[in-house]
Formats: structure tokens, sequence, C-alpha cells
């Protein structure tokens, strides 16, 4: 999808992306979802996990279709979604919510931008609401990092989760 920025990718992150399928990661993440009384609604949708300090992280990657599965696991708390190419973007379907996304490479990493999203699959929400979404892939040494931190403006903080993959 990055075309020839890939090259540009730092090590960890290039190796991520690279790796034959299927292929697992293990590490470490960090969870802390808002207090709205939205937030565990919002968070079932997406089948997101539920908050935690140093909890022991596992992504398996696989090939679906004409794209990949990530079977993540936070601990106990597991979050599984399908994503594909679409018309030079990233298709994401996570629980009942699809997002669109626009990949960057920056300073050795990917930023995720937000294009479009739709609930259900269908039901395409209004693209201001997503303004609050930050995702990041990067390194630090020779481990693969991330970040992604969600804030919608009706609700604040939705969930941040933050950590470091290595090859299993």
């Amino acid at each position: 999808m990055l075309g020839p920025a890939f090259a540009t990718l730092a090590g960890p992150v290039q190796a991520l992306h690279a790796a034959p399928l299927p292929c697992r990661y293990v590490g470490q993440a960090r969870i802390e979802r808002g207090r709205h009384w939205l937030v565990p609604l919002l968070a079932a949708l997406a089948r997101l996990p539920k908050d935690g300090e140093a909890l022991p992280t596992e992504v398996a990657f696989s090939a679906h279709g004409q794209g990949e599965q990530w079977a993540r696991c936070f601990g106990r708390w597991p979050m599984v979604s399908r994503l594909w190419a679409h018309e030079g973007y990233l298709r994401e379907q996570l629980g009942a919510v699809r997002f669109e996304f626009d990949l960057q490479a920056r300073e050795g990493g990917i930023d995720w931008s937000v294009r479009r999203v739709w609930a259900f699959g269908l039901l395409p929400l209004p693209r201001r609401w997503f303004g609050g979404v930050r995702c990041r892939e990067a390194w630090q040494g020779e481990r693969y990092t991330f970040l992604v931190d969600v804030t919608l403006p009706w609700v604040g903080a939705l969930i941040r989760y933050e950590g470091w993959l290595e090859p299993q």
C-alpha cells in the first residue's frame, strides 16, 4: 500500500509487514478506556479490549480472502479485525465498525488517518467525528511499537492502547 515509501520504514516496521503469513508477534500493551457512560457500548460495537497495564499481548497475522486477519489478544481480551486494500486505501472491519484509512510513511513509521467510517458495514458516519483518532506504527530499538488513541467529540476519550511487539 505504501509503494516506494515502504523502503523508508524502520527495520522493525518493515519486518512486521513483510513477514510471510501466517506469523505471530508477542509483546506487551497498556490499555486505557475513557470514562463516559457511552464508552462500554461503543467499545462493545468495535470489540475493543478492557483496561490493563503491562498486558501480555499477542497478534496472529494470517491471510483472509483478499486481505489479512489480525487476531490480537490483550491479556484475556481478544480483538480480531480483517484488513484489505480498497482503491489505494486500507479498510479494516473491527466488530460492527468499518474504517477506511490513508496510510503515510513518516519518520520511519506509518501514520493511519481515518478517511471514512461505517457502522454495520453500510451506515456512513460523519468523518468529523473521527478527527481525534491517532494511529501510529513506529519502533524503539529493535521492537515494533504501536499507538492507537481515539477521542470522539461527544464522548471524549474512547480508548488509548500502546505497546510493543517482537516476532515469535
